[in-house]
């Protein structure tokens, strides 16, 4: 019985990245062996258990055999048997098929164990698939985009593409779960460099299959793309402000709809909504006669967002813009004005008989509201 440390701690090692999570392989041991010294069976799909101190994951060498459609569609063969290179093999990547040997103390010792040359392709910085049956994983596809956002400066070899291409080809990608799908999309959406995500996606020909067909459309123009890179370089790399940059050409609708065949977060998708409506609204203004804002323009999305009961997010929402270069500085100033308000007293100027009238609370609580926004525009504007 033998343990090594595999994949992605390997790579991240040799990279010099810090290592948070490692993976480890046992090889000539059987299920028994395992319960008898200590460890806790956990997996369902294949022998994977916890270390009886460590609660680290540790998983018997495998193989695999494609039975049916998807990433779930395998047959695990798990036997003493099965080397450490038959389970390296199984692996997506070159670079994620190293290994180390862990000696009795845990520390890694001896050389890498590098059957497939992934050293040599981690210099050359390429991606290059491992085996032929890298074709029959649909989830590859997406983890190769994802990588390819956290290692912009990789570039995905030639077959392997190709074999990214035959997993869109072969309809594979409708097998994956959404919630899976977005866990990747996610993963890349808060990497280094997200475009290089979605270059990959638009190579393999997948795009038009996991992305809104508006956002593929924008993302085949140059301009538009150089724009995005600069929008997400400048941002934050927090989930919800990448998503908004990405989808702030697309209606609130548009949104909507991908929302829910990715199952995206929904206080991410409102996020993405309120912020495409905020871009909408710059637009718009930038192209009327006298390129001022509309007072009631500015408190119908002002409304829509919320700012009231959720301030953090409203200045979240005018931040971003800001970031990226919108003009938003009079919509902060409105906000603030416009926050300053003291509803009770609003409410207290109506008449006694119509104070317990929900529509009459909003619409004078609204109409001070406006006053105040118009007030700050004006001021902004002289």
């Amino acid at each position: 019985m033998k343990i090594y440390a595999v994949g992605g701690a390997i790579r991240d090692t040799l990279m010099g990245l810090p290592v948070h999570d490692i993976d480890y392989v046992v090889v000539g041991s059987s299920v028994e062996e395992m319960i008898a010294q200590g460890y806790r069976p956990v997996g369902k799909d294949f022998p994977v258990f916890l270390h009886p101190e460590t609660q680290a994951e540790y998983a018997l060498a495998r193989t695999e055999r494609k039975t049916g459609k998807g990433y779930k569609g395998f047959l695990f063969y798990a036997d003493p048997s099965v080397t450490l290179e038959q389970d390296l093999e199984r692996r997506d990547l070159t670079i994620n098929a190293m290994a180390q040997e862990v000696g009795a103390d845990g520390k890694w010792i001896g050389p890498i164990l590098d059957p497939y040359n992934g050293q040599e392709d981690l210099a050359a910085r390429v991606f290059r698939h491992v085996s032929d049956a890298f074709a029959e994983d649909p989830l590859r596809l997406l983890r190769i985009a994802r990588f390819a956002a956290r290692f912009p400066e990789f570039m995905v070899a030639p077959k392997t593409m190709d074999a990214l291409q035959a997993i869109v080809h072969s309809n594979e990608l409708s097998a994956l779960s959404a919630e899976r799908i977005w866990q990747e999309l996610a993963r890349g959406f808060t990497a280094s460099k997200p475009m290089r995500m979605f270059q990959v996606l638009l190579d393999a020909d997948a795009a038009s299959v996991l992305l809104p067909s508006k956002l593929v459309s924008n993302l085949a123009k140059e301009e538009y793309r150089e724009q995005l890179i600069a929008y997400l370089h400048a941002a934050d790399n927090r989930l919800e402000d990448r998503c908004a940059i990405t989808l702030m050409h697309l209606s609130a609708s548009e949104i909507r709809a991908w929302a829910e065949c990715v199952k995206m977060p929904n206080d991410v998708r409102d996020f993405s909504e309120i912020f495409s409506e905020l871009n909408l609204l710059v637009e718009n203004t930038i192209n009327a006669r006298n390129r001022a804002y509309k007072p009631a323009d500015v408190l119908t999305w002002f409304n829509r967002a919320d700012v009231w009961r959720k301030p953090d997010r409203g200045y979240a929402l005018l931040n971003l813009a800001k970031c990226i270069g919108l003009n938003v500085s009079t919509l902060i100033s409105a906000m603030q004005n416009a926050q300053a308000l003291n509803t009770t007293e609003v409410i207290s100027s109506i008449p006694a008989q119509e104070q317990a009238k929900g529509e009459r609370i909003r619409s004078a609580v609204d109409a001070a509201r406006l006053l105040a926004i118009t007030a700050a525009l004006c001021t902004s504007s002289t």
